[in-house]
């Protein structure tokens, strides 16, 4: 038996349970992997909530982690057992001591990466690779707004953006927040708590505003990031945290500049294994390089996942969070 997180109705974390659950051998085509480390993030609450559906209920939860191949399903050509392996998207249950997924979901790890610096970075910098290198490609010089820019994602945004060379305003909630994303590399940062966000871009970038505004927020800063968005830039909103953004007048984006908004997820451009695997390798080469350090903020047993959810939603959180099975 292997224990995981399972829940059977949408709420708080409170509705997280462990459970014990049968090691099931792979079917053709997965791989099983015994997880060493889990990564915590916002999309999870997401599924769990019910702003996500699940496929169906009872339902695992947790996309990304990191492991050894135990057992490998028919067909499979790419892997073996022994294998050090990673992956961030893929089917729900990552939240246990062993999970089964389609090969095509994995890659495969460094050894210069541990178990832990994996799960921590895996969903949080290819997410960040495919924001700032394919839905827009940030440029040395351009100057860009990111929110939540001391969180996981905005922590490897803020030290991506500088390797490329580009000017990062990081949006964040408190000045011990903003000197973190401010070590990592943000520019120039903007706490939201005392300070007017579209004033301070406009001051900050002679009132030209942004090309490009990243928004992990959603309903509380759409209006906001917006604002910031300079004539004929985009919006590039591709998270939830506050709610969703719903009721959008396209009429809008003409009265503010002729803008662009895009909703992207990771899994609509990691979408074969031949291009995720190339997204990771130039990911583990940002960390090789000493461009991007892997930054574990908090760790919880498996079995404290619930309490890790709540402060993740509290915001109590800096850089990124695993659990350990």
């Amino acid at each position: 038996m292997s224990q995981r997180i399972q829940f059977s109705q949408h709420g708080g974390p409170e509705v997280l349970e462990q459970v014990d659950a049968p090691v099931a051998a792979p079917g053709a085509g997965e791989v099983r992997v015994r997880n060493h480390a889990i990564g915590l993030n916002f999309i999870d609450t997401y599924f769990r909530g019910g702003l996500y559906v699940p496929p169906s209920l009872p339902s695992g939860l947790g996309t990304e982690g990191a492991g050894e191949i135990e057992a490998v399903g028919e067909g499979v050509t790419d892997f073996q057992v022994g294998d050090r392996v990673a992956y961030a998207t893929g089917p729900l249950g990552a939240y246990g001591e062993h999970h089964s997924l389609p090969a095509r979901h994995l890659v495969k790890l460094p050894d210069s990466i541990s178990y832990e610096q994996a799960a921590a970075v895996m969903l949080k910098g290819l997410t960040t690779q495919y924001l700032l290198r394919q839905v827009y490609q940030l440029k040395a010089g351009e100057t860009v707004l990111f929110h939540a820019a001391a969180g996981g994602v905005g922590s490897i945004a803020c030290q991506w953006a500088k390797a490329i060379g580009a000017q990062l305003i990081g949006v964040v909630g408190s000045a011990e927040k903003a000197e973190r994303a401010k070590s990592l590399g943000a520019w120039a940062t903007i706490d939201r708590s005392q300070e007017d966000i579209v004033q301070r871009v406009l001051e900050l970038t002679d009132g030209k505003k942004c090309p490009v505004v990243y928004d992990s927020v959603g309903k509380s800063s759409w209006e906001t990031s917006l604002d910031c968005v300079a004539p004929r830039g985009l919006l590039v909103s591709f998270g939830n945290a506050s709610g969703a953004v719903t009721g959008v007048n396209l009429g809008v984006l003409a009265q503010k500049g002729s803008l662009y908004v895009t909703r992207p997820v990771l899994a609509g451009y990691a979408d074969t294994a031949e291009r995720l695997r190339a997204m990771a390798t130039e990911l583990f080469d940002m960390i090789a390089s000493g461009k991007i350090k892997v930054e574990i903020g908090q760790r919880y047993a498996l079995s404290d996942a619930a309490e890790a959810q709540r402060q993740l939603s509290a915001g109590k959180t800096t850089g990124s969070t695993i659990l350990l099975p």
